[in-house]
């Protein structure tokens, strides 16, 4: 077996060197049509190869790190063409030479062992940029017209955790076996295994999800969890849920959360610009979004998840983005972010209305802010190392 399939297997992603890391830009690679507000304002954003391709190279010229490509395979809600995740990831990975690019998937739809081999190619062929988000699946009829069966919600997160496992055995283990409820692995490697990176012993493994289960499943199972667009409050809770679980279990999680990011000139302009979004919304759509996500976190026992409690303006954008108040000036913006990683936040996702345009100025702006408030918390022994 090669040395790119040997690797140990490792709990956790990462190997912290005990260093405050810097936090981690990452971006939605828009490749479903419409943007990322469910609106009629204008949005200068193309769901198209080229243009994504484009977007790509810029994002990783002006400092960010990640990509995380949408999954969509129904046309709703403002999106009526999509480009399948995992396909147009590869796209992007061979497009660009230093970029991280996340595939949603949905367990269900993809086979583990499937989608294990696919992005073990595709981390190959990057040189070990490939990376997973496990999607447990809120639009029911993406399951229900293909005659798949449709779980309610904590089972689909059970399937979700029994599916990360099993792909994580298969990008780390030989001679796989592996018995669940909803999954079962006889004698099974793959090879070739992850392309070796120093620090990262297979492709990361995300996860979303605002839920007690989501938690559950990102604090047991996942390197990285995801969190909608969530205020100072809303993020802390979580932090403090998904941490408590990981520690039961002796793992370490890092952090993603989404933000909609406007940034102008003045404050005054971004808020303008946001009220001019939600003033135009397609109300149609966003209201027919709001009853499909009844599937989600509004179904659980505790009505604690994804939209449970979001507001017609907050599904203007689909994963909350307004909440987190990406909105002002690049000092104001990246002083929140600022705030948000002294939270354990360690990457910041970020949607746009005019995609290229406005994430190479957040490149050019505000990361380099982010970067020099960063120093300055190191000098003054503000950060936690990465890891304690």
């Amino acid at each position: 077996m090669t040395e790119a399939s040997t690797q140990p297997f490792i709990s956790a992603n990462p190997i912290y060197t005990g260093q405050p890391e810097d936090l981690k830009f990452a971006y939605w690679v828009p490749n479903v049509s419409g943007g990322l507000v469910v609106s009629n304002v204008e949005q200068r954003t193309d769901w198209g190869y080229d243009y994504n391709v484009k977007l790509a190279q810029t994002a990783e010229n002006v400092g960010f790190e990640y990509a995380l490509s949408q999954v969509r395979y129904l046309s709703s809600y403002g999106a009526a063409q999509q480009h399948e995740s995992t396909s147009i990831s590869l796209a992007l990975l061979l497009a660009t030479e230093r970029l991280k690019v996340i595939a949603a998937i949905h367990p269900g739809i993809w086979e583990p062992m499937v989608l294990a081999k696919y992005i073990l190619t595709a981390d190959q062929f990057s040189k070990g940029r490939a990376a997973i988000n496990v999607v447990s699946g809120w639009f029911k009829d993406e399951y229900t017209k293909l005659g798949l069966p449709w779980l309610d919600h904590n089972e689909r997160y059970r399937r979700s955790a029994e599916f990360i496992e099993v792909v994580r055995k298969l990008f780390t283990e030989e001679n796989v076996q592996f018995r669940g409820d909803f999954y079962t692995v006889n004698d099974f490697t793959l090879r070739p295994g992850p392309y070796p990176v120093e620090g990262r012993p297979y492709p990361e493994i995300f996860q979303g999800g605002n839920s007690t289960a989501a938690r559950d499943n990102g604090g047991r199972h996942a390197d990285w969890y995801f969190s909608n667009g969530k205020d100072f409050d809303g993020f802390r809770e979580q932090y403090a849920d998904v941490t408590k679980v990981a520690e039961a279990n002796n793992r370490k999680v890092r952090f993603g959360l989404h933000g909609f990011a406007i940034v102008r000139d003045t404050e005054a302009e971004a808020r303008e610009q946001l009220r001019e979004i939600i003033a135009h919304a397609d109300e149609g759509s966003v209201n027919g979004f709001r009853e499909s996500v009844q599937e989600a976190g509004a179904s659980t026992s505790d009505k604690k998840g994804m939209w449970a409690d979001s507001s017609f303006e907050d599904l203007v954008q689909y994963n909350d983005g307004f909440r987190t108040q990406l909105i002002g000036t690049p000092e104001q913006v990246a002083d929140r972010i600022i705030e948000y990683k002294k939270l354990g936040v360690d990457l910041v996702l970020t949607a746009f209305l005019h995609f290229q345009e406005e994430l190479e100025a957040f490149g050019k702006t505000v990361i380099p802010i982010v970067r020099e408030k960063e120093a300055e918390l190191v000098n003054k022994g503000l950060l936690t190392p990465a890891g304690v």
